[in-house]
């Protein structure tokens, strides 16, 4: 049986993914999970509003931005900053993602442990697939400008399902692309919208601490929660499961 642990304080609490052997795949998300995107994206929101004056001039936090808008996808954001002027609403959002890969050209950095991981998914033959709510152009940047092209099988993107995140479709949509069940799979998220629909398609969450906090995470019900892939609880869960796969 799987059980919670919300960080160091429950650093000795036992964490096992062994429910998902043998491990035939996994399955990430994109932004704050393969890189620290966030602020990147907070960037590009303060530049752009600052040319329309939102929130009467005053420039958005961290706080803010986690808030209202991580996890969500382009259309929701748009519907949210323009309710009486959608399609201004989609234009904005389109220069924000273009402001996004510009600041991201020179910023975008892959999560600590990530290419260590992304190894002992390569010995071990396991599938993989990248599940986003982000951009069609946004989401191959990131993957591209990671170095991780050839390491994914495949893209599901949000807006080309009828359910993005936080609905469970995405994810199963990934194990329909892989061939797989979600009793052989895991999942790496960052965001609440994305572990609930993790959790909601039936697969062990791991939650990653990038910039949202663990007291927020941890009501999406994540499996535990890791602050990088170096974090020792992720690398003696997956010892844990290979022996048990083997």
């Amino acid at each position: 049986m799987m059980k919670v642990s919300s960080g160091d304080n429950a650093a000795d609490t036992k964490i096992s993914l062994t429910g998902s052997a043998p491990l035939e795949a996994v399955l990430f998300d994109v932004d704050g999970t393969l890189c620290d995107s966030d602020p990147i994206h907070l960037e590009a929101f303060k530049i752009l509003f600052q040319e329309i004056g939102y929130n009467a001039g005053v420039p958005i936090d961290e706080q803010y931005y986690i808030e209202h808008f991580a996890g969500k996808h382009n259309e929701e954001l748009a519907e949210f900053l323009f309710p009486d002027d959608i399609p201004r609403g989609v234009k904005f959002m389109e220069d924000k993602e273009t402001m996004f890969r510009k600041l991201a050209e020179e910023k975008l950095k892959a999560i600590d442990g990530l290419y260590k991981l992304q190894k002992w998914i390569e010995d071990r033959g396991l599938k993989r697939v990248a599940v986003t709510n982000a951009p069609k152009t946004n989401a191959e940047f990131m993957i591209s400008r990671l170095g991780l092209s050839d390491f994914f099988e495949g893209v599901i993107l949000g807006e080309e399902c009828e359910h993005a995140k936080p609905h469970p479709e995405p994810y199963l949509k990934g194990l329909e692309l892989l061939k797989v069940s979600k009793e052989h799979a895991i999942i790496f998220e960052d965001s609440v919208s994305g572990i609930k629909a993790g959790v909601a398609a039936g697969m062990p969450v791991i939650g990653l601490t990038t910039r949202n906090p663990e007291h927020i995470l941890m009501q999406a019900k994540p499996t535990f929660l890791i602050k990088t892939y170096d974090d020792p609880k992720l690398w003696a869960a997956l010892e844990e499961l290979d022996k048990k796969s083997t």
